[in-house]
C-alpha cells in the first residue's frame, strides 16, 4: 500500500505541477494577446486622432515648456501663492566646464609622489586671529530652524571637524551642540535679532556679516509659525510670534559707515577674528566690494547665480545675479588692487567637484563654499529611508517629516569621507601641476577650450601656443 500511495503522490504532485505550467502558459499567452491589443489600440489612436483628442499633443508642449515649468505652473496655479524651489536654478549657466589644467611633464616636472601636498588655507591673514584650515572647502551657512534640523547641523560639525575646516551657522539660530561638535564654527550676522549676544558671538572663528545669498538675492524672508515650532522657535526667541520675518536690511548697517563700525565693534568683542561679508553677486559687484574693502573687511564671501538653498522664488534663482564664474573672475580682477590683497575670497554658487574647487583656486579664490554636494554626500544610501514615496530632503529640513529616521554618526562619517576624497583628487591634480602646496596653483597653471570662457576668465585658449614673457618688456 505504501508504494502504491507513494506512487500516487508522485502522480498527485506532477499533475498539479503540469496544470500550474499549462496555467501560466495560457495566461502568459492570453496575456501577450491583451497586451498587443491594447498597445495596437494605443498606436493606431496616437497615430489617427486629430491633436485636440491625441496625448501626444503633451509631448509637443513639452517641447515648448520644460516639464520643470509644468509642475512649477501647476503648483502656481494650485497654491496661488509664491512657490519655493529648494536646491537653486536648474538652468544651465557658463560654469568651469570650459578651463582644463595643463599637466607638468618635460619643461616642468610633475611632484614626485613622496611628496606631501600641503593644502592649508589662511582665511584673513592680517587678522589678529586669522582662521588657518586644513583644507580649502567649507561648509556653506545653512541655518537651524530656518533650514536644517539638528541631527544634520551636528553631523556637519562633526564631519568638518575631522577634516579640520569649518562649517557655518548660517540664518537660523545658534545651536549650542553645533559649536562643541565643530572645530571651526563661522558664525552668521544675519539680518534679524537672534544670536548676536556677546556670549553667541565671542565663540565664533569668524564672523560672516551676511547682505545677500546667490538663490535668495537679498530679499526679505519670512517664516510661519508652523515651520519653526520647537527648540528653534525659543533659540531664536520668536516663541509665540504667528510669522518671523529675516528682513532685507540690517537695523545697525544702513550706509558703509555703519558697515565699518559694526566690523570693528565685532573684531573688537571677539578679539580680532577674521570679520567678513556675504553677498550675491551683482551687476555693480566692483561697488559692493569697493564698499566691503574701505569698510576694512577680513575676507568677502561672493555667491553666484547657481547657489542653492532651502527654498527660494524660482525667479530669484533664475533671473537674478551674476554665474559663479563671472563673478568670481570679475572680483579676483578687481582684487588685484593693492588695498585688496590681503583680503581673502571665499566663493560658492553650484561647486560640486574637485576639479571645479580647484579651477576656482586657481583663478584666485581663498577657498570654496559647498552646501547641496554636502547635503547628497551625507545622505549617500540614507534616502532609501524616504524614497520613493517622499524626497530624500523629509529627513534633513527642519520641517520634514522624518527627521527620525536619519542617522547623525553615519552622515558625519559620510561627509569626512567625502571631503577627503575631494582633498585627496585636488592633491593628485597639484602633483601633476609640479607643485607641492594648493598656494602655489594660479591661473597661468590653466588654459581655455573656448573663445567665450577666455573672453570672462582672461585665461589664453587652449590652442594659442605657449610664449616665453619678455625678459625685458619694452618701457
Amino acid at each position: 500500500m505504501s508504494t502504491k500511495w507513494a506512487w500516487f503522490t508522485f502522480g498527485s504532485f506532477v499533475g498539479s505541477l503540469a496544470a500550474v505550467v499549462l496555467s501560466g502558459l495560457l495566461t502568459l499567452l492570453l496575456s501577450r494577446s491583451i497586451i498587443k491589443w491594447i498597445v495596437g489600440r494605443f498606436t493606431k489612436r496616437l497615430m489617427s486622432n486629430p491633436y485636440e483628442s491625441n496625448i501626444w499633443e503633451v509631448v509637443t508642449a513639452m517641447t515648448r515648456i520644460s516639464p520643470i515649468t509644468v509642475v512649477e505652473n501647476s503648483i502656481r496655479a494650485a497654491s496661488g501663492a509664491v512657490i519655493e524651489r529648494p536646491f537653486g536654478s536648474p538652468r544651465k549657466f557658463l560654469h568651469f566646464e570650459g578651463l582644463v589644467f595643463s599637466p607638468a611633464q618635460l619643461s616642468l616636472l610633475p611632484t614626485q609622489e613622496d611628496v606631501e601636498i600641503d593644502m592649508t588655507t589662511v582665511i584673513g591673514p592680517k587678522a589678529k586671529k586669522p582662521l588657518v584650515l586644513d583644507i580649502p572647502i567649507l561648509a556653506a551657512g545653512m541655518g537651524y530652524g530656518v533650514d536644517l534640523n539638528e541631527k544634520v547641523k551636528v553631523a556637519i560639525a562633526k564631519g568638518t571637524a575631522n577634516v579640520g575646516t569649518s562649517t557655518n551657522t548660517g540664518e537660523g539660530g545658534f545651536l549650542p551642540e553645533e559649536r562643541q561638535k565643530a572645530k571651526y564654527l563661522i558664525i552668521q550676522y544675519n539680518s534679524g535679532h537672534w544670536s548676536k549676544s556677546p556670549e553667541i558671538l565671542k565663540q565664533a572663528d569668524a564672523i560672516e556679516i551676511r547682505f545677500g545669498q546667490g538663490a535668495l538675492a537679498g530679499t526679505a524672508s519670512i517664516l510661519q509659525a508652523a515651520d519653526l515650532e520647537g527648540r528653534a522657535s525659543e533659540l531664536m526667541q520668536v516663541q509665540g510670534e504667528n510669522i518671523t520675518v529675516i528682513p532685507s536690511r540690517h537695523k545697525d548697517i544702513s550706509n558703509p559707515a555703519e558697515l565699518k563700525q559694526v566690523a570693528e565693534r565685532l573684531r573688537q568683542l571677539t578679539g580680532g577674528v577674521p570679520i567678513g561679508v556675504k553677498i550675491c553677486a551683482s551687476a555693480v559687484l566692483e561697488q559692493d566690494l569697493e564698499i566691503a574693502i574701505q569698510a576694512g573687511v577680513d575676507f568677502i564671501s561672493l555667491d553666484g547665480g547657481q547657489a542653492g538653498t532651502k527654498g527660494g522664488a524660482p525667479i530669484l534663482e533664475d533671473d537674478f545675479g551674476l554665474p559663479t564664474i563671472y563673478a568670481l573672475s570679475r572680483a579676483v580682477r578687481y582684487r588685484k588692487r593693492g588695498e585688496m590683497d590681503s583680503i581673502s575670497l571665499l566663493t560658492g554658487g553650484a561647486y560640486s567637484q574637485p576639479g571645479e574647487c580647484l579651477k576656482a583656486i586657481a583663478l584666485g579664490a581663498t577657498g570654496v563654499y559647498m552646501g547641496t554636494s554636502l547635503l547628497w554626500a551625507m545622505t549617500h544610501d540614507q534616502v532609501k529611508k524616504a524614497m520613493p514615496w517622499e524626497p530624500p530632503t523629509q529627513l534633513a529640513w527642519y520641517t520634514g517629516s522624518m527627521p527620525e529616521r536619519f542617522n547623525e554618526e553615519e552622515a558625519a562619517i559620510y561627509l569626512e569621507n567625502f571631503l577627503n576624497s575631494c582633498t585627496d583628487e585636488m592633491k593628485l591634480a597639484i602633483s601633476a601641476l609640479g607643485k607641492r602646496a594648493l598656494r602655489e596653483v594660479n591661473s597661468d597653471d590653466m588654459v581655455a577650450l573656448d573663445a567665450w570662457t577666455s573672453h570672462v576668465t582672461k585665461i589664453r585658449l587652449a590652442y594659442e601656443p605657449w610664449e616665453k614673457p619678455d625678459a625685458n618688456p619694452p618701457e
